[in-house]
């Protein structure tokens, strides 16, 4: 079976292309390229009344119940139409698919309201000393009639600030081993005792926050899941959206392949560094191809997903070095595109695996390495 990145649209994908032909222009003259939080939740709602918020979800859940191979070539549509990301994408990719999973029949009442966007959820995952190492973490809750008490602290909140609710990673038995001992609960973040703090990035923007629990009464009808089983709950939820990784090598080619066609350099070494960028793009692309294919036959990409983050984590950063060496003095603007994208750039090897932990799983896991 050979399937590239950018497959021939089925159904669903001339759909969705109908659907983004009729929407966007009116979307682009009210919002233009603005990035707020307010155009971004403009565009879910847009998407949600086609049925397009969540398209691998199931018929009952509000989605289509989309494929890989359908849900991959729907996102190359949105890539075509350079369509923003959704407000509560953490809601869609991640929340929403473990209420489906797990929750009760009171917790999926969400669903419905995280298509929407009504309801913004975020993750309660890192903390101060328990980043990477996620299993490390030491929020507490402790049973105390029908409520647990939650005690402790979550840091780097991706929209912590936007969010109405969280899906919060808390230790429910702290003499159990560090990854038995993890529960899941669904938790308000108007709840009395929950505080949040926004984080300030390098580029001005904060997208990010770091939320304090003190004494936060949770109901234990909010238990997400059996109690202790909150890192099963987890890995099954990330396991949940597979195309992610692909997509991202996807966006990375086309990116790339973008940027080097528009811009003209004089530079022999310059030339010659976005030469190899270009490259490095394609090969990641390529890699991705290859992990839709496995998809497509009905395998798992395993060991792929990780070499594709850590590939993807280094072309990314040096892409953001190349433009600033491109840009020239102009980079040292503020406003300057050169100078923002270096500056997002610098998170690529850290947010969602750090490029250390990915070469310890593929040393480990794939070339049979001893742990040191």
């Amino acid at each position: 079976m050979t399937v590239t990145i950018d497959a021939d649209l089925g159904a669903p994908a001339r759909e969705l292309r109908a659907y983004l032909d009729s929407i966007v222009p009116g979307y682009r003259e009210r919002w233009g390229r603005d990035s707020s939080f307010e155009a971004t939740l403009a565009w879910q709602k847009l998407l949600a009344a086609g049925g397009w918020a969540a398209p691998s979800w199931p018929e009952w859940a509000g989605g289509r119940a989309l494929g890989v191979l359908d849900r991959v070539a729907c996102d190359a549509e949105l890539a075509r139409v350079d369509a923003p990301m959704m407000a509560g994408v953490l809601g869609l990719q991640n929340v929403g698919p473990a209420l489906i999973m797990f929750g009760t029949d009171e917790q999926k009442a969400s669903l419905p309201r995280i298509l929407t966007g009504e309801e913004i959820w975020c993750q309660g995952f890192s903390e101060p000393g328990a980043g990477s190492d996620l299993a490390a973490l030491s929020t507490r809750a402790v049973a105390e009639g029908d409520d647990f008490v939650v005690n402790g602290q979550k840091v780097w909140t991706s929209q912590g600030m936007q969010g109405t609710h969280m899906m919060l990673l808390v230790r429910t038995d702290p003499e159990a081993p560090k990854h038995k001992g993890i529960s899941v609960l669904t938790v308000r973040l108007d709840s009395p005792g929950v505080e949040r703090r926004p984080l300030r990035q390098l580029t001005g923007e904060s997208e990010f926050a770091e939320v304090f629990f003190t004494d936060v009464r949770v109901p234990k009808t909010a238990l997400l899941g059996p109690v202790n089983e909150g890192w099963r709950v987890t890995m099954a939820t990330l396991g949940y959206e597979r195309t992610g990784i692909i997509n991202l090598a996807s966006a990375l080619q086309r990116d790339v392949e973008s940027l080097v066609t528009g811009l003209t350099v004089e530079d022999p070494l310059l030339r010659d560094e976005l030469t190899r960028r270009w490259m490095d793009a394609r090969l990641t692309g390529l890699l991705g191809a290859r992990a839709l294919a496995a998809l497509g036959e009905g395998g798992k990409p395993g060991a792929a997903q990780s070499v594709i983050k850590a590939v993807w984590s280094r072309t990314t950063a040096e892409l953001g070095e190349t433009l600033m060496a491109v840009a020239g003095e102009q980079a040292l603007l503020a406003e300057n595109p050169a100078a923002m994208r270096f500056l997002r750039s610098r998170a690529s090897t850290i947010a969602a695996g750090t490029t250390e932990v990915m070469k310890n799983l593929l040393a480990e896991q794939v070339l049979g390495l001893p742990k040191s």
